[in-house]
């Protein structure tokens, strides 16, 4: 259990936090419990003065009465507490789910933590996490009625409870063992899990390139490849619980069978009565509860290797909020020797106010990392940004999410209806969301919905080229300073391209615009063009002086015969 040792540990540290989220519930889940446990240890003593009053043909009634009351308690404070058990686990694995998704959320781009992990530990490891007060309650009760079996055992008959405590070395040896060999095994069970989790959530991202590849068979086999670490994971885990079943299921009759024995001896020397016997009975299946709960141990084991996997993320340092405020300006910004690890090394460039800029190179030169960074969706790990000249690590991160706007090649979309999903993280209003639209050149679709803007989004068709455009106008609504397009009209056919890029124009004449691209009418129509080779800047200059070069024109996918 949580001792006074691991208490620090960060996976404890998260179910201590998970016990105190709701202090009211948890009080009355251990009143229910306390209830339940009191009936419980009353019940074997009520029975056997019920059973004597009865043998002895003495007015049974009240005695009788007074059993079925502790009986009744008991139930009625059993479904108690199964219902307020619900409600506290419930209620903590949402509130584990909100604190998680607000760390990642807030992680961003740099976030550790791959989909598909990051899935299994919202979803299995919150719920796991948020089972620790019904465990602790359970198992605090469980010895609570051992000892109190122990002490009214001993109370009864001095030699019953001698027989009795005779097994607990062997109680305790069974669940100190239990708990040793399962621990690891549960832990690695549930980080093969995740990592299971992440393979499967890759694989149906990318179905339908699977399939038009033909590689189904070698993808599959790539995501079940971890099966065989789950499988002994789990092997281990449930061999290591099944033996301490019958271990423990072995040990009960047994205890039971010498206590009968030594009570029989009591009866024959008139210490007891038969109804004496009968509570010695109750007694010793009430102090072998703890024993039955050793099963519990895995539960809590599962409970801390969950805490271990959320505190992981809990852990994990948000990028540190600037508190100078933005300068005004027109969407300048300077990078100043940018390196990403993997992608981009020793990147200067300086994209003036009101201009627009291309990005190109083969796949691989780092195009995407540049507009991470330009966007502001990560910071580099090494030189600096500067928006209209002060550093963007000092600013405010919600004032320059303000200020940039970023579009991709395959938006998600967020959001009810269309109109929610054009207006998701500015809140725009409709008239907005409609000047969007129509600079995105998507409005004429919308508005041939069944509800027009209020269509669910669900409900909406949509080509690549749609979906596109939908995602632009979410990042036009908010009328950036600066506008960063990562391939996000690379679906869309030229003639439809060259209108977007117009109406982007109009709607942001004062703003500067870096659009990564393969086709080279967009870079021509650029002011400067970023040329990148594995993750440094080949050549930076208008698009018709590079277009001599012949590596240059190969970066395009375009007929090479579209010259400037």
């Amino acid at each position: 259990m949580l001792g006074p040792t691991s208490v620090r540990a960060p996976g404890d540290r998260v179910l201590l936090a998970v016990l105190r989220h709701d202090p009211p519930r948890l009080l009355l889940l251990v009143l229910t419990a306390l209830v339940a446990t009191t009936a419980g240890l009353l019940l074997p003593g009520a029975l056997a003065d019920a059973v004597d009053a009865a043998v002895a043909a003495e007015r049974a009634w009240p005695k009788v009465l007074w059993l079925l009351t502790l009986g009744v308690s008991e139930i009625v404070a059993d479904v108690a507490a199964v219902v307020i058990t619900a409600r506290v686990t419930a209620g903590a694995a949402a509130w584990l789910r909100r604190r998680l998704t607000r760390r990642l959320t807030g992680l961003g781009a740099r976030s550790p933590f791959v989909a598909g992990d990051a899935v299994s530990r919202v979803t299995t490891d919150c719920a796991g996490a948020g089972e620790i007060a019904s465990i602790l309650v359970q198992l605090c009760s469980a010895v609570v009625v051992s000892t109190g079996a122990i002490v009214l055992l001993a109370l009864l008959d001095w030699r019953l409870a001698a027989v009795f405590l005779g097994s607990v070395p062997i109680a305790l040896l069974l669940a100190r063992s239990h708990l040793r060999l399962t621990a690891a095994d549960v832990l690695s069970y549930q980080q093969v899990s995740g990592d299971l989790s992440a393979r499967l959530l890759d694989a149906v991202g990318g179905l339908r390139t699977i399939a038009a590849s033909g590689t189904a068979e070698r993808e599959a086999a790539r995501v079940l490849r971890p099966l065989p670490l789950l499988a002994a994971a789990g092997i281990g885990m449930w061999r290591t619980q099944a033996r301490m079943v019958w271990r423990a299921g072995l040990l009960l009759p047994a205890v039971q069978l010498g206590v009968l024995t030594a009570a029989g001896f009591g009866v024959l020397a008139g210490r007891l009565s038969i109804g004496d016997v009968l509570a010695a009975l109750g007694y010793v299946v009430l102090g072998m509860s703890l024993v039955q709960q050793i099963p519990l141990l895995t539960t809590l084991s599962r409970a801390r290797g969950c805490g271990t996997r959320l505190a992981e993320v809990l852990d994990s340092p948000l990028p540190p909020d600037g508190d100078r405020p933005l300068p005004a300006g027109q969407g300048e910004i300077e990078l100043r020797g940018v390196g990403v690890d993997g992608a981009l090394d020793g990147i200067d460039l300086t994209v003036p106010a009101g201009s627009s800029m291309a990005v190109v190179g083969r796949s691989g030169a780092g195009k995407t990392a540049l507009a991470a960074v330009l966007g502001g969706l990560r910071p580099p790990d090494r030189g600096e940004v500067l928006l209209h000249g002060a550093p963007v690590a000092q600013l405010p991160a919600e004032q320059v999410r303000a200020a940039v706007g970023h579009a991709f090649e395959r938006p998600a979309l967020l959001g009810a209806t269309v109109q929610d999903a054009v207006a998701y993280g500015s809140w725009a209003g409709p008239s907005a969301v409609r000047e969007a639209c129509r600079a995105a050149q998507v409005h004429d679709l919308v508005v041939r919905l069944p509800d027009g803007y209020r269509t669910p989004l669900e409900e909406t068709p949509l080509s690549g080229g749609e979906a596109q455009r939908l995602g632009l106008a979410r990042a036009l609504v908010r009328k950036p300073r600066l506008l960063v397009l990562d391939e996000a009209t690379g679906s869309l056919d030229t003639v439809t391209e060259r209108m977007v890029e117009d109406a982007i124009e109009s709607s942001l004449p004062t703003g500067s615009r870096v659009v990564v691209t393969h086709r080279a009418g967009t870079a021509r129509r650029a002011d400067r063009v970023l040329w990148l080779e594995e993750g440094r800047v080949r050549a930076c200059a208008p698009h018709a002086e590079l277009w001599s070069e012949p590596e240059y024109r190969a970066v395009f996918t375009e007929d090479e015969t579209d010259t400037p």
